[in-house]
């Protein structure tokens, strides 16, 4: 697997497009025995995507809000090194996860290998080569440094490319949150907009508190960020 990451960092480096990057990776991963493949990069509530799994799957997986309990996007966050996994005995999970791994073998993910990586302000990247079989991702390899730093490079050149961000968690603001953000984006304090609005700094301050946490941003200036690139304000 050390010598099929230096194919994929080499191959992904020469992609100009989105279309050429998805078949760099489907073409890998086949080599390296998988059927499927997802690249993630992941910041607030919005997450860029690379991947061959079904339509249906991708769908499903967003409309059930399987982000929420996903084991291995889970695992991702607390495991810096890359990991192995497969549909793990139904006492080990939840309800909703062992609905999440079952629902997943019906498309032939059953078992797979995921190389996370943190890629600074709070965002991660994570890549996963699924198979249909149980036990085979077990039986692959690679050793933890090189796959993290051979992955950065890929995340790097993928960032290049400036993949469409997709929506991964219904964001619902209300007019208050809509109104004082895009306010604030414009360059406004909370006494300048309750000046504009005609209510108190204490109310603007509420709401902009409230759409901070909604989008899960960490300050005003990210939080108009990502309302923006979702087209919300």
């Amino acid at each position: 697997m050390d010598l099929w990451l230096e194919h994929l960092t080499e191959q992904v480096s020469l992609a100009a497009d989105e279309k050429s990057a998805t078949t760099v990776f489907q073409n890998l991963a086949y080599e390296a025995g998988f059927q499927l493949f997802a690249y993630i990069s992941v910041q607030a509530n919005t997450h860029k995507i690379l991947s061959n799994y079904p339509e249906a799957w991708q769908q499903r997986y967003v409309d059930e809000l399987y982000v929420s309990v996903d084991p291995i996007m889970l695992g991702a966050r607390h495991k810096p090194d890359p990991f192995a996994w497969a549909n793990p005995t139904p006492g080990r999970l939840t309800r909703r996860q062992q609905k999440f791994f079952a629902e997943a073998a019906e498309f032939g993910i059953r078992s797979g290998i995921s190389i996370p990586i943190r890629s600074g302000f709070g965002q991660m990247a994570m890549l996963t080569l699924a198979s249909s079989e149980h036990d085979y991702a077990q039986s692959r390899s690679m050793t933890p440094t090189y796959a993290a730093a051979a992955f950065g490079q890929v995340h790097a050149r993928l960032d290049i490319l400036k993949l469409k961000p997709r929506l991964h968690v219904p964001v619902e603001l209300t007019p208050g949150q809509l109104t004082c953000l895009r306010w604030n984006a414009e360059g406004k304090t909370a006494d300048d907009i309750a000046d504009i609005e005609k209510t108190s700094p204490h109310n603007v301050r509420f709401h902009l508190k409230g759409a901070k946490r909604a989008l899960g941003a960490a300050t005003l200036t990210q939080a108009a960020r990502i309302a923006t690139k979702l087209g919300l304000i």
